[in-house]
């Protein structure tokens, strides 16, 4: 993995070859053709920087270089990423340090399908569908991304002043630029976003984050982290308006 032979520092957790025995019969055989997912299981037991033992049993999580995060519990005196327990620590190398741990970790379930698709599909986003339909952005939003979209729901729509609707569906330019309001280059999972001041939307304005109130220029936060193949979404309370 290419990733390790760079200067670091990195921290990672080593399933023992006892913990890869432990997956199912033909899994190891299974994964070893299937590069890709072999990949983010490999790089979700990496995190960037140095976390010795006595760092990491102060956290809740850590970020992977996967992009998921590592939730972190100390039990009866044993520390456990994830689902495994850390049997041996700190053991350091050149480019970082290295924790043993008793079981293959896997990082959180993503959609094989793109950020529209799923949008498509949610009951509850059909009008930011029909928008992004109208103002021409859905084959962007299928592009590789990463995206973060922060997607309002039906009923953030419909707080809007009646007709507001009807008129941005015939005016592309100002519905396209609120819809870009509305998309993050790069992927935020919620953690990330509520650890920031602010993130800079794809139409160049500015979203203010409210980390004590879980909200995102005056929008609350109602659903996190639905990991998509080109990104993430997190669903909104209401419109946020550039």
């Amino acid at each position: 993995m290419g990733t390790l032979n760079g200067d670091g520092p990195f921290t990672v957790f080593a399933p023992t070859d006892e913990a890869f025995a432990k997956l199912p019969e033909g899994t190891v055989e299974s994964l070893l053709n299937d590069i890709p997912t072999l990949t983010r299981i490999l790089t979700y037991h990496v995190v960037p920087g140095k976390y010795m033992a006595s760092d990491v049993i102060s956290l809740e999580s850590l970020k992977s270089v996967e992009g998921g995060y590592i939730p972190i519990k100390v039990e009866e005196g044993k520390v456990y990423v994830s689902t495994a327990m850390i049997t041996a620590v700190d053991i350091e190398a050149s480019n970082g340090v290295i924790h043993v741990i008793d079981t293959v970790i896997l990082p959180p379930e993503r959609e094989t399908r793109r950020i529209p698709e799923i949008a498509i599909d949610a009951a509850s986003l059909t009008t930011l569908v029909t928008a992004l339909q109208e103002a021409g952005l859905v084959e962007a939003l299928m592009g590789d991304g990463p995206f973060t979209v922060f997607a309002p729901n039906d009923e953030a729509f419909a707080k809007l002043p009646e007709g507001t609707v009807e008129s941005l569906l015939k005016d592309i330019p100002t519905l396209k630029n609120i819809l870009l309001y509305h998309v993050i280059s790069g992927e935020y999972m919620a953690e990330d976003v509520l650890g920031m001041r602010s993130l800079t939307a794809l139409n160049g304005g500015q979203l203010m984050i409210n980390p004590n109130e879980v909200k995102i220029q005056g929008s609350g936060i109602l659903v996190t982290d639905i990991l998509e193949a080109n990104g993430v979404i997190h669903i909104i309370d209401s419109v946020m308006i550039p």
